[in-house]
């Protein structure tokens, strides 16, 4: 979503914030995927944590993407939403991970099975 509104208009054209906000985004999801593979709850947390920086960071500038007019009302609401959904599910995990025993986050299930080999 983020992608798709900076990549138009006068947003395409701000190299700056448009380059700021995609790479926000994608520390939001990096971090989930580099804390899932540390070895215990807290370390997983911290980058969960991180993530959420990342979030927040996403929101204030889509707020400045909205004062500069890169974006309609309609556009910002949908995003924003989407980002502050995002913040509280993390939040919420962060919690799970910090009141449950530790685990190992070795970025398998105890069930998974190794992909097929292509001969």
């Amino acid at each position: 979503m983020i992608y798709g509104l900076s990549n138009k208009g006068m947003f395409a054209k701000d190299f700056g914030l448009r380059g700021q906000i995609q790479r926000a985004v994608v520390s939001i999801v990096s971090n989930i995927a580099e804390g899932f593979d540390r070895r215990s709850n807290n370390q997983f947390s911290q980058f969960l944590e991180i993530a959420v920086g990342s979030a927040s960071e996403v929101r204030a500038q889509l707020y400045v993407a909205l004062d500069l007019g890169y974006i309609s009302q309609r556009q910002f609401d949908e995003a924003f939403s989407a980002v502050v959904e995002i913040g509280r599910m993390l939040t919420s995990f962060i919690k799970y991970l910090r009141t449950t025993p530790n685990r190992l986050c070795s970025g398998k299930s105890p069930n998974s099975q190794p992909p097929p080999k292509n001969h």
